[in-house]
C-alpha cells in the first residue's frame, strides 16, 4: 500500500517540481548515470548485460535530449526522474536498477557539482578572452593621456593604457576566484546516499575518475547537505559582475557628449524610438544593472542556507535558479564587455585636452615644495591657496604672475623655472615613477607582466 492516502494537490505539484529549470542538467545526469551503471557492474551489483541495457538506453535518451525529441511526462518532477522513467521505458524492468546504491539527494548534488565545475571553467575562459582584448587595447593606446578621477572630479592625469590595465588586474583576480570555485566543486558526492551512505560496497573512486572529480567527499552528511561550492561560484560571479559594472559605468560616461572620450561600436548600442540622433550605450548600461542581480542571487542562496538543519531539505532546490541565472548573466556580460572594448574608438584629442587641465598638476606642485624642504601638509595648503587664486582669477596655474605667487608662497616664486617645468603636461605623467604608477616605464613593465600573466592562464 502506498504511504499516502490522498493524491498531491496540483498547486503543490507545481511548487514542488523543478523540471522547468533543472532540465539543463541533463548532460551531467546522463554522464553520471553512465558512470554509476558501469561501477555497479564492476562491483558485481548488477550483471554485465544489465549494464549494457542501461547504457544503450542512456545513449538513446542522450540523442533525444540533444535533438530536442525527448517527451517530458506530466509526472516528471525533475530531470533525474524524467531520465530514469525513460530508461525504464526503453530498457524495461532493468531500468529500475539504475537507482541502486544512490539517492536523489546525492544524485542531484553530483550533477550540480559537475555543472559548477564546467561553468566555472567557462567563466575563466570568458575572463581570459576579455583580458586579452584589454591588454591589446592598452598596448595600442600606450601613450594616450586622459584625466584620472576621484569623486568623478579630475584628479591626476594617467595614460589610457594604465587605466585599461586596472580592469585587466581586476579580472585576473576574478579568474582566480572562479578557479577556486572549480576546485571546490571537485569532490564527488555520489555514494553518500540519502545522507548516511549506501548498503552496497560501491567504488566511489572509480566513479570520481570517470566523471573527472579530484576526490570523493569524505563525509556523507556533508556531501548531500553542502552547497558551499555553489556559494563560491556565486561569490566569484558577484565580484566579477561588480567589476564589469564599473567598466560599464565608465563607458557610459566616456561615450557621452559631455566627456566625448570614446565612441562605442554600433553593434553594442541602440537608437531612440523618438530621437533619431541618439546612440544609446545600452549594453554598457546593462553591465551596470546586471551586477546587483547577480549579487542578489548570492545573498538569496546565503539566505536559503542560513540555519538550515542537516542534511537534505527541500529548501536546497532553490539553489539552482539562483545559480543558473547567475551563470547566464556572467557569461553574457563578459561577452558584451569583450565586444565593446574590442570595438570602442577612443578620442585622443578630447582626452588629451581634458588631461591638459593644469589644476590636475596641483599634487606635483606640492611635491616640488616638498623637494624644496617644505613639509607636505604645509605644501598642500600652499598649493590649495594657489589654486584658489587661479580659479578666482579665471586662469590656469601657469598664468599666475610672480606677484600672485609671492603673495601665497615666496619660496615658490624663487623657483619659477621649476614651477613652470612641473606644469608641463608630460611631466605630470612621467613623474609617477613608483612601482605600479602611470609613467611609461612603469606601464611598459605592467604590460610585460600582464602578458606573462595571460600566458600562464589555462585555455582549456
Amino acid at each position: 500500500m502506498a504511504r499516502f492516502h490522498e493524491p498531491q494537490h496540483p498547486d503543490f505539484q507545481r511548487l514542488n517540481a523543478s523540471i522547468g529549470f533543472d532540465r539543463r542538467l541533463w548532460p551531467q545526469d546522463i554522464a553520471q548515470s553512465r558512470a554509476h551503471a558501469a561501477m555497479l557492474a564492476a562491483r558485481g551489483i548488477i550483471a554485465t548485460e544489465e549494464r549494457d541495457g542501461l547504457l544503450d538506453a542512456l545513449t538513446a535518451i542522450e540523442e533525444e535530449l540533444r535533438e530536442e525529441r525527448f517527451v517530458f511526462a506530466a509526472g516528471d518532477e525533475d530531470i533525474h526522474m524524467a531520465i530514469e522513467r525513460r530508461v525504464t521505458e526503453i530498457a524495461g524492468a532493468v531500468g529500475g536498477k539504475l537507482h541502486t546504491a544512490r539517492s536523489r539527494n546525492d544524485q542531484v548534488v553530483t550533477d550540480l557539482a559537475m555543472y559548477v565545475s564546467e561553468r566555472a571553467r567557462g567563466a575563466q575562459r570568458g575572463i581570459v578572452e576579455l583580458m586579452e582584448v584589454l591588454l591589446r587595447r592598452a598596448e595600442e593606446h600606450l601613450e594616450w593621456p586622459l584625466p584620472g578621477y576621484t569623486h568623478l572630479q579630475r584628479a591626476q592625469p594617467v595614460y589610457l593604457s594604465h587605466h585599461l590595465l586596472a580592469y585587466f588586474w581586476m579580472l585576473a583576480r576574478d579568474r582566480s576566484r572562479f578557479a577556486f570555485a572549480e576546485h571546490e566543486s571537485g569532490r564527488l558526492p555520489l555514494g553518500a546516499g540519502a545522507l548516511a551512505g549506501v548498503n552496497f560496497d560501491t567504488d566511489r573512486r572509480m566513479v570520481a575518475r570517470e566523471l573527472g572529480f579530484r576526490e570523493v567527499a569524505v563525509n556523507s552528511i556533508d556531501a548531500v547537505s553542502g552547497r558551499d561550492f555553489v556559494l563560491d561560484y556565486l561569490g566569484a560571479a558577484a565580484t566579477c559582475s561588480t567589476h564589469l559594472s564599473r567598466l560599464g559605468a565608465e563607458l557610459v560616461l566616456w561615450s557621452s557628449s559631455e566627456f566625448g572620450f570614446c565612441e562605442l561600436p554600433d553593434a553594442w548600442t541602440s537608437g531612440s524610438s523618438i530621437m533619431p540622433q541618439k546612440k544609446n550605450p545600452d549594453a554598457a548600461e546593462l553591465l551596470r544593472a546586471k551586477a546587483p542581480r547577480v549579487v542578489g542571487h548570492l545573498a538569496a542562496l546565503h539566505g536559503v542556507m542560513h540555519a538550515l538543519p542537516l542534511t537534505y531539505n527541500k529548501d536546497l532546490q532553490e539553489d539552482k535558479e539562483h545559480l543558473f541565472d547567475a551563470v547566464d548573466t556572467v557569461e553574457l556580460t563578459l561577452a558584451a564587455a569583450k565586444g565593446m572594448i574590442d570595438g570602442v574608438r577612443f578620442e585622443r584629442e578630447r582626452m588629451s585636452e581634458a588631461a591638459a587641465d593644469e589644476l590636475i598638476a596641483a599634487t606635483d606642485v606640492a611635491d616640488l615644495l616638498v623637494r624644496l624642504g617644505m613639509p607636505f601638509r604645509e605644501a598642500h595648503g600652499v598649493v590649495a591657496g594657489l589654486v584658489r587664486t587661479a580659479v578666482d582669477g579665471g586662469k590656469g596655474l601657469l598664468a599666475l604672475t610672480d606677484d600672485e605667487i609671492i603673495a601665497v608662497c615666496p619660496l615658490l616664486a624663487t623657483q619659477r623655472a621649476q614651477f613652470d617645468a612641473v606644469l608641463a603636461q608630460s611631466s605630470w605623467l612621467e613623474s609617477k615613477v613608483s612601482e605600479g604608477g602611470t609613467s611609461l616605464e612603469r606601464v611598459r613593465e605592467q604590460l610585460m607582466l600582464a602578458r606573462a600573466t595571460l600566458d600562464e592562464c589555462p585555455r582549456g
